[in-house]
């Protein structure tokens, strides 16, 4: 599935496109994806001005004019393609590769400014919901949400209160999205190994008995910021060169430093470990056993 740094590259990719635009013109071209589109989906949408496209956690959100919010997520394999002045891009990289079958082309956005914003989604996972935007707090899908990792409230200190006298892995409690919003097993891993913390270990020890953040906690803090931020700043310079994106591989993949290396030497200076998997929760995990403690 898309993590942060995927759809916060879509939004931008998307916003040249939609924001400022009137969608002047609005298709599903079935009556649901993951879940079946409201009645009044498309009546919702037609005529309405997208003042502003943001990011909550994985998810896209489109300002109305009239108040509402288009609630988007890519689901595990959708993705956008603009269509504009006989140009074809799919904004964002990612590290499995994107359909190219227009067979599913499910959703259309025909924007004022041109272009045409495609929703393409073979597995059918994504998913769009209207929501009135005095009602977001009560929306289920968002309500749970934690903090988000870039925001100016994430930090040691935040995170040892959400992890005190917590008896799960420091990996189950990372991909909580109730912890901290929008990290998965990719960034997980990476952050991780950079902070030098074995996934193994108690999420309680980023805290001390009185709930204050530790050292730990601090190092983790650090490499999150880092590892999405530079994982932001590559995609963000791949629209900027303006490639074509369909069916590459991530933009990242080749600055992962533990994630899909199994059997590869540890990059850590002076460690001599090697890359290891093993699965977690359902999930692969990636780590060095020797300097991830």
């Amino acid at each position: 599935m898309p993590e942060l740094p995927e759809v916060e590259t879509v939004r931008r990719g998307l916003q040249p496109a939609m924001e400022g635009s009137k969608i002047l013109k609005a298709e599903a071209r079935r009556k649901d994806l993951r879940f079946p589109f409201q009645k009044d989906f498309i009546a919702r949408l037609e005529g309405q001005t997208v003042t502003g496209l943001g990011r909550r956690a994985k998810y896209l959100m489109a300002d109305l004019t009239s108040g509402d919010v288009l609630l988007m997520h890519l689901g595990m394999s959708g993705s956008f393609r603009v269509l504009d002045g006989g140009t074809n891009n799919t904004p964002g990289q990612f590290h499995h590769p994107r359909s190219e079958d227009r067979a599913h082309d499910h959703v259309v956005f025909h924007m004022s400014s041109g272009a045409s914003v495609v929703f393409n989604d073979p597995r059918r996972f994504g998913y769009m919901k209207i929501i009135a935007r005095n009602a977001l707090e009560d929306e289920p899908l968002l309500k749970g949400l934690g903090p988000e990792p870039l925001g100016n409230e994430f930090d040691a200190a935040m995170l040892a209160r959400s992890c005190f006298n917590k008896k799960t892995s420091l990996k189950a409690a990372l991909l909580d999205q109730r912890v901290v919003a929008g990290l998965g097993n990719i960034y997980v891993c990476e952050a991780m190994y950079r902070s030098h913390l074995s996934p193994r270990r108690l999420a309680a020890t980023l805290a001390t008995k009185k709930g204050e953040p530790t050292d730990h906690a601090g190092r983790l803090v650090n490499a999150i910021h880092s590892v999405l931020n530079q994982a932001i700043k590559a995609g963000g310079s791949s629209i900027n060169d303006h490639r074509l994106t369909s069916g590459e591989l991530g933009y990242f993949q080749h600055s992962f430093q533990v994630y899909d290396r199994e059997g590869e030497k540890c990059q850590t200076k002076g460690c001599g470990g090697v890359v290891r998997r093993f699965v977690q929760n359902g999930r692969s995990t990636f780590w060095c056993p020797k300097c991830q403690k």
